[in-house]
């Protein structure tokens, strides 16, 4: 890949928790993102994936600055993002964009798709009303709808078909890179593999890089050359997908991969999968040193005393694991139940 379009270092997001009476004090924190650190190559897309609740979509959107970062750096083209007034962000947000993950909630119910489509381009450019018209049809093809849809509702459209108009609004100003929150999770599944080769499609045809945030490694696995595995704010696992997906080595990347179906039936009776116990601890009370090892089967005293760096232990792959998995390590049902879960 080429030098780094999007530099992302040592983020954090945290939201304040205020109490109760007229002063309403800040009492506590929800630490959503605790030092994110990763980049994207122009062209590129990098699956960011975890469970609910592990900070993926609070992390897409302090980039873009949708959220204000509490810390960390954020690098376009190498200028600092989180150092632009409104106006400087203003210009910037032409080239950075975000795909919503409710088609239903994400576009305006009173306003018909060509103004939806239609708006970046009133807010940032000088076309006239003709020019417009004529930008807005040409979005709704490159997006497989017909120009004439223009005139309706959103509650008109399938969800699948209000996800693509949602797209043709965040390309709508070409831009370099996209957000895309869980663009295909409120869809039903014979709708998303026509939304996911359109996002492929027109990320060959425009260059665009995408930071593409899913909870389905299956999805991740099908559009991404980098996947970045999060749990409770932090990266645990990130590398090339295909040494992620065939040497992943820590433990709770192999816990979300072992739950993927398998198509083959005789493999889905017969392979073993790891059964994660007890819940994802709450983010305002994060456990000390390594984050996921109160649900860890391999956790031992020097993982609640230390928080493990990401180190490269297979090629192509940096793993956050005080022990890691060997790629030729099988997991069995048997070594997940013997875990004894710390407080």
């Amino acid at each position: 890949m080429s030098e780094p379009l999007v530099e992302v270092s040592d983020l954090v997001k945290t939201f304040p928790i205020k109490g109760d009476g007229f002063l309403q004090r800040v009492v506590d924190q929800v630490q959503a993102v605790s030092g994110l650190s990763f980049d994207i190559a122009a062209g590129e897309t990098l699956g960011l994936v975890g469970e609910s609740g592990s900070g993926k979509s609070t992390a897409g959107r302090a980039i873009l600055r949708l959220h204000e970062p509490t810390s960390g750096s954020i690098k376009f083209e190498g200028r600092e993002v989180t150092e632009l007034d409104s106006k400087a962000m203003q210009e910037l947000r032409q080239r950075m964009q975000i795909v919503f993950q409710d088609p239903y909630a994400s576009l305006n119910p009173k306003l018909p798709v060509n103004d939806i489509v239609g708006e970046p381009l009133v807010i940032h450019t000088k076309m006239n009303r003709k020019e417009r018209e004529r930008k807005v049809a040409q979005l709704l093809s490159d997006v497989g709808l017909q120009p004439e849809h223009g005139n309706r509702y959103p509650h008109e459209f399938s969800g699948g078909q209000r996800q693509r108009i949602g797209i043709a609004r965040a390309i709508a100003l070409d831009p370099d890179f996209v957000v895309l929150d869980e663009p295909v999770s409120a869809l039903d599944v014979s709708v998303q593999a026509g939304v996911l080769n359109l996002l492929r499609r027109l990320q060959d045809e425009r260059g665009m890089a995408y930071l593409f945030i899913a909870h389905d490694l299956s999805v991740v696995r099908h559009v991404s050359h980098r996947v970045a595995v999060m749990y409770l704010g932090k990266i645990v696992e990130i590398g090339e997908r295909k040494a992620l997906f065939q040497t992943s080595a820590h433990p709770y990347t192999r816990a979300l991969m072992s739950a993927v179906p398998v198509a083959d039936p005789h493999r889905e009776r017969t392979r073993e999968t790891i059964t994660l116990e007890g819940d994802v601890p709450s983010p305002i009370n994060p456990p000390s040193g390594c984050r996921f090892r109160t649900r860890c089967w391999r956790a031992t005293d020097l993982c609640a005393a230390e928080a493990p760096e990401l180190v490269e232990h297979t090629p192509g792959l940096l793993t956050a694991c005080h022990h890691p998995i060997g790629p030729d390590e099988v997991v069995t049902r048997a070594d997940t139940n013997s875990a004894v879960l710390a407080d």
